[in-house]
């Protein structure tokens, strides 16, 4: 028996399926993540374009687009101890080119750049309250990295009670057993993790932009 169909026999994995209200989460696709001689970064050059793909979808529609950066003042203050387990953070400084959203997809006049500290994008913002406000019921995911800052937002968008959406073409990681690992409990406990088709398909079916 697979671990999935274990899972599965034994009450996980179900789906929570796509609500009528959709936005989109894009979590750290910013230079210091997807520039390779960085040593937060690695080549996200597949994920930036299938992003592209569903950014241009919700800007189509109409649905709202948030964008979210890592980044800390000098002195690293606001870092915690993250920044003791990651002392790499230390290349996010707020106002440097290295926090900045990659070019490929830059934010747009009305999509909200959320600022954060720690690995998710709930933690210490009003992400949640702004998706409320918005008569937001499903959150789509891309980004990364897979294991860190995209699981955790995951965690936290369930928590928050959105129908949380992580398209698998859509989020990478520096590890590729960690991605595979992460993407596989995410399906199992807390997220639907789908094809960037079927997101599309999504997409284009919900009835009433907003």
């Amino acid at each position: 028996m697979s671990d999935k169909e274990m899972y599965q026999q034994r009450g996980f994995s179900s789906r929570v399926g796509f609500g009528k209200k959709p936005a989109l989460l894009i979590i750290d696709f910013i230079n210091a993540f997807t520039d390779e001689s960085c040593p937060l970064g690695s080549n996200l050059d597949k994920e930036i374009e299938a992003t592209k793909q569903i950014l241009d979808s919700f800007r189509a529609y109409n649905f709202p687009v948030h964008f979210i950066t890592t980044a800390y003042e000098e002195g690293f203050a606001s870092a915690g101890v993250f920044i003791k387990k990651v002392p790499s953070l230390s290349h996010l400084i707020l106002g440097s080119e290295s926090v900045k959203i990659d070019k490929r997809i830059a934010p747009k006049t009305g999509e909200v750049i959320w600022t954060k500290q720690y690995a998710s994008a709930f933690f210490g913002t009003a992400l949640a309250a702004t998706l409320t406000a918005q008569n937001v019921d499903t959150l789509i995911i891309t980004g990364c990295t897979t294991s860190g800052c995209v699981r955790a937002s995951a965690v936290d968008s369930c928590q928050n009670g959105f129908r949380t959406i992580v398209v698998e073409e859509a989020v990478g990681d520096r590890s590729k057993s960690a991605h595979k690992a992460n993407l596989f409990d995410l399906d199992a406990k807390y997220a639907d993790v789908v094809s960037l088709e079927e997101a599309e398909e999504y997409l284009s079916m919900v009835s009433i932009p907003f």
